[in-house]
């Protein structure tokens, strides 16, 4: 599978023409998307008319845009396509009508020349660290089909990982980007909050996003919908710089770059660490950083955040009429998170408060006398595709962290952080690379993604796809 840059480029050139690509991803779902359940919901005839669309307008010498003819799918969560339904994953709105009308975001995409193919899967309102739900059976990770790609992002993360599409929506209130592109070898990208406009008033932690192969793939998606807009009052002025320009030219040398294992909490896998810990030294080396030499000591929201984050689902569930007579019919992992929240006392869930506010004056501390945080994507390799999540990580207790515990804090924060691959674990799974920068700087960690994919090149696709 080329890459969105590729394609674009050939056909804008009339190289290739668009209805040539949207036939060669739907051909490669046709043959391999049963291994890996990433696509839920295909609009073949949608894709390949605007496809001839495309390449009337290159026939008549229009530019179609940066995305010209480049499909991809849409996570099945906060995102509508006019045409398309949205389950959010659950079986309680898997009969949802097709949307009536595109969300910015979408939109956006459209307008640069973007194809949509379809919907892929999600965990069930976006509550799971793997994408198994009642709605549509267990997505499964390129790699190795017995492993998760991850979640809430799971369908996007194997269906690119695949070789399905050259890239995929995403959404991250909590590492739902991040931590699938870890499992599966790609690049993600949470931007700076407000960098991409929502349409549904989702929570102020949740980003929109997408996952891809290339850094050079994310700095032209996030050059074609980032920007204002009035359906989000956490939207940012327009940025002033093209993203795609800077990941070769931004000069990021004597920046201040902290690596943690850790957190100063988490169990991680050793070999993970290693992995994660050699391809930071290195990409300290390669861009001339100044490296922090105090431990990062930061307080763990983990468990806290989930409940937090849970508190909105259960009242949309109780207000239907769903709980508690339909619990039955919910996912296993939503319904993990959403019987501890309903155990909350308004004390424990005061205190939960307490705690994220602690993080966050912990982290504006940190990121007084730091430019970049450097740690592990996820605290192991990816698990089994349908759960549960680790309760044991390197022989040590990670009931409190699972195996996701180090994205969180750049949702609290609104600070940019992008996945990239850092090596494999001894079983030949992907390890990511976690690279966290202060508020606003996405120019920051997409630079340093782009200088590290340059001294450590990395498979577009899982072996074999």
């Amino acid at each position: 599978m080329q890459s969105i840059v590729e394609i674009a480029e050939s056909v804008r050139a009339g190289q290739v023409s668009a209805v040539e690509i949207v036939q060669s991803c739907l051909d490669a779902i046709d043959a391999k998307n049963a291994k890996v359940n990433a696509f839920i919901y295909l609009d073949r005839e949608s894709a390949l008319a605007s496809a001839r669309e495309i390449d009337a307008g290159v026939h008549r010498g229009e530019d179609p845009g940066p995305l010209a003819g480049v499909p991809f799918g849409i996570k099945d969560l906060r995102d509508d396509c006019r045409g398309m339904p949205r389950t959010d994953g659950s079986l309680f709105l898997k009969d949802s009508p097709p949307a009536a009308e595109d969300t910015v975001h979408i939109a956006r995409l459209k307008a640069a020349g973007a194809i949509p193919l379809g919907k892929v899967a999600s965990a069930e309102f976006g509550m799971d660290g793997v994408t198994h739900t009642r709605a549509y059976g267990t997505t499964r990770n390129p790699w190795d089909l017995t492993r998760t790609p991850g979640g809430s992002s799971g369908g996007s993360a194997a269906a690119v990982s695949a070789g399905l599409a050259p890239f995929c929506t995403a959404t991250d209130g909590g590492g739902s980007t991040r931590c699938p592109a870890g499992y599966t070898g790609l690049a993600g990208l949470k931007p700076s909050h407000g960098r991409i406009p929502r349409s549904d008033g989702s929570s102020d932690r949740s980003c929109l996003g997408a996952l891809t192969t290339t850094v050079r793939d994310t700095a032209r998606y996030l050059d074609a919908v980032a920007g204002p807009h009035e359906c989000d009052r956490m939207t940012l002025p327009p940025p002033t710089i093209r993203y795609e320009e800077i990941i070769d030219t931004l000069d990021v040398a004597g920046l201040r770059a902290a690596w943690s294992p850790d957190l100063g909490y988490a169990p991680v896998e050793p070999d993970v660490v290693e992995q994660a810990e050699k391809t930071a030294m290195r990409l300290v080396d390669a861009a001339r950083l100044t490296l922090f030499s105090e431990r990062v000591q930061l307080t763990n929201t983990y468990l806290a955040t989930n409940m937090l984050l849970t508190e909105p689902f259960v009242l949309f569930l109780e207000a239907e009429g769903i709980l508690p007579a339909r619990i039955d019919e919910l996912s296993p992992g939503p319904r993990y998170f959403v019987e501890r929240s309903r155990r909350l006392t308004p004390t424990e869930r005061f205190d939960a408060m307490q705690q994220e506010k602690q993080l966050l004056r912990e982290l504006g501390s940190l990121f007084s006398r730091i430019d970049v945080l450097l740690t592990p994507t996820n605290s192991c390799g990816a698990y089994a595709a349908e759960g549960p999540l680790p309760e044991v990580i390197a022989g040590r207790d990670a009931s409190a962290t699972h195996a996701e515990p180090f994205t969180m804090l750049a949702n609290l924060g609104w600070n940019p952080s992008i996945s990239v691959p850092a090596g494999l674990t001894r079983e030949g799974l992907p390890v990511g690379l976690l690279i966290t920068t202060r508020r606003h700087r996405d120019d920051i960690a997409l630079r340093l993604a782009r200088i590290l994919e340059e001294i450590q090149p990395w498979p577009r696709h899982a072996p074999g796809w």
